[in-house]
């Protein structure tokens, strides 16, 4: 609108009328001391104040486009935070993100870019879900890790590497300088061990420039994404050692520490098999315990096909190994950090999985200002709940100020300022605990005034290790509860191991009950979020005698939760 036309519209609608109404004001104002002149002056200042009224009011009643646009992106992203819906990193458009979104959806460069996202919602959306992690890994690590991919580019399933390897295998002939060698991993035991052993086993396989291959089992490929660009990760069906898997134990005649103990094989042997067993579970003996050792390590470079079966998360002694120590320095300068490193490059729940976590997260989590995961593993047979159990429960968290205490005496307690939610999460096979916490908290009002909301997922009873959707539950709810921000964990549960070092925390740990009493103190917090190797050697390789293991260097310490066990810490962390 130009300016002609506003003094159009601003000028009185009779116009034929103004000459009278201007020469009786004349009059009144003559009267009053004004001349002529000073009402014009009034009236052409009015005329050009007009238009910059009108163009504030258009502005201000049409916002411009670019803060239109500004709001309506930072509501999709709300909205996105918690619905989990996707931000378009499909392998076709990552290249054209925001350098900052870019790094956050590939975990600061843990992640390859290029994966389908469709096939695995959960690899480049789990960012959403969690705050910006404290712990960052080394550029050497991501070095390693794009080298890796490379090599099983070029050496995983049915390439012509693996092929002649594989011939190799069947005619047991053992040509040492091959250009690709294998681990492979054995499914084995409860979901908790075997997400912990497969990390393990990977680290392993960096360390030594080996290739893992993956045994599915009866619900790895139902349970996790592939995590490697191209090539499955998954051993194939027709690999010819497989049907000998449920069969493997400490006595098999290719069973590493059995060749030693029988003085089949020794640091100097030429001729070697193409393929040994590694027996490294929880009752394995002094022999399979050499494993650990430099000079054997140097044997078994040489061996083409490595398979092995563990239900311990053996890493801290990996870095008691003097070969691999600078290499592991490199790869891990905070050395509390690598399963949190490890699980979150591997481990990616497949779509099935992630509806699971995501729907739960988005109707009971979301809106919370706190989050609280409390992991309940009862090792004593019998059904719960136990009262000793919840006696410790909550002597632990109340102490801890991680739950607020409850008013018994006022029906309802008046806050001052906002009302906190907390949404407390609670995993366990009984429904017990999580009834009497629940029922506290409605019962009676928070001293504080915050309100809490108390949910569990599942209630399976006992656990149930070979069903594929009490796996698929078990999977999804350690999941959440890595998405907490304050975490409480059971003692010796690989449960908890899992859930803290994915997110990254250092939970409250329950103490193991003895005699049915609840301990006290009732919980500590950990040093560190790395699991505990439950059964590691205690041997010195050199003296060839008994050593506490758990001595020899600042970051390998024992665990809080099991005396005899080992863990990973930083230098300056103390028990």
């Amino acid at each position: 609108m130009d300016l002609k036309a506003l003094r159009r519209q601003s000028s009185p609608s009779k116009p034929a009328g103004l000459p009278r109404t201007l020469r009786a004001a004349r009059v009144a104002f003559t009267k009053s001391g004004f001349t002529t002149m000073k009402l014009l002056k009034i009236l052409a200042a009015s005329l050009v104040a007009l238009p910059v009224l009108v163009t504030l009011m258009l502005i201000l009643r049409n916002p411009p486009a670019d803060r239109i646009a500004g709001l309506a992106e930072a509501r999709a992203l709300e909205r996105v935070a918690h619905n989990g819906t996707s931000l378009g990193f499909g392998s076709a458009d990552v290249s054209s993100q925001p350098t900052d979104t870019l790094q956050d959806k590939l975990l600061d460069g843990l992640l390859a870019p290029g994966f389908d996202e469709e096939s695995c919602l959960s690899r480049y959306q789990s960012s959403l879900y969690r705050k910006n992690p404290l712990h960052k890994p080394s550029s050497y690590l991501l070095s390693r890790l794009r080298s890796y991919e490379d090599l099983h580019k070029r050496c995983g399933p049915y390439t012509k590497s693996y092929n002649r390897t594989l011939e190799q295998l069947k005619s047991g002939h053992n040509a040492s300088s091959t250009e690709c060698k294998y681990l492979v991993w054995i499914s084995f035991s409860g979901l908790g061990n075997r997400i912990l052993t497969l990390a393990s086993a990977f680290l392993y396989a960096i360390l030594t420039n080996r290739v893992l291959l993956v045994d599915p089992g009866k619900d790895m490929a139902d349970l996790f994404c592939e995590p490697f660009p191209e090539k499955s990760w998954l051993l194939p069906t027709d690999f010819s050692l497989k049907d000998q898997f449920n069969t493997f134990d400490q006595k098999s005649h290719y069973s590493y520490g059995n060749m030693l103990k029988n003085n089949i094989l020794n640091s100097s042997t030429e001729t070697l098999p193409s393929h040994l067993y590694l027996y490294l579970a929880h009752d394995y003996d002094d022999q399979d315990k050499l494993f650990f050792c430099d000079q054997d390590q140097a044997l078994l470079r040489r061996v083409p096909w490595l398979v092995m079966k563990t239900d311990n998360y053996f890493v801290p002694s990996l870095f008691l190994i003097p070969s691999f120590e600078q290499e592991l320095s490199k790869l891990f300068p905070q050395k509390e950090a690598v399963f949190h490193h490890l699980g979150r490059y591997l481990f990616h729940p497949s779509n099935h999985v992630w509806g699971l976590i995501t729907r739960y997260y988005q109707a009971y989590l979301a809106n919370a200002d706190e989050r609280i995961g409390i992991q309940i593993r009862v090792f004593d047979t019998g059904s719960g709940p136990s009262q000793y159990v919840m006696d410790q429960i909550l002597a632990c968290t109340l102490k801890e100020k991680v739950l607020p205490e409850v008013d018994r005496s006022r029906p309802i307690v008046s806050p001052l300022g906002k009302r906190n939610l907390k949404a407390v999460l609670i995993t366990s096979l009984s429904s017990g605990y999580f009834e009497n916490v629940r029922n506290m908290y409605w019962e009676h009002p928070t001293v504080t005034g915050e309100v809490v909301g108390v949910y569990q997922p599942s209630h399976e009873e006992f656990q149930q290790t070979q069903k594929h959707l009490h796996n698929r539950k078990a999977w999804a709810e350690m999941y959440l509860l890595s998405l907490t921000d304050v975490l409480v964990t059971s003692a010796w549960s690989t449960f908890g191991y899992v859930a803290q070092g994915l997110g990254g925390l250092k939970p409250w740990l329950l103490y193991k009950p003895e005699n049915q009493t609840a301990p006290d103190p009732a919980c500590r917090q950990l040093m560190s979020m790395e699991p505990c190797f439950h059964a590691p050697p205690f041997y010195d390789c050199k003296a060839k005698t008994g050593i506490d293991t758990g001595t020899l260097v600042p970051h390998v310490r024992h665990c809080e939760d099991m005396s005899w066990g080992l863990k990973l810490v930083d230098g300056h962390n103390e028990l």
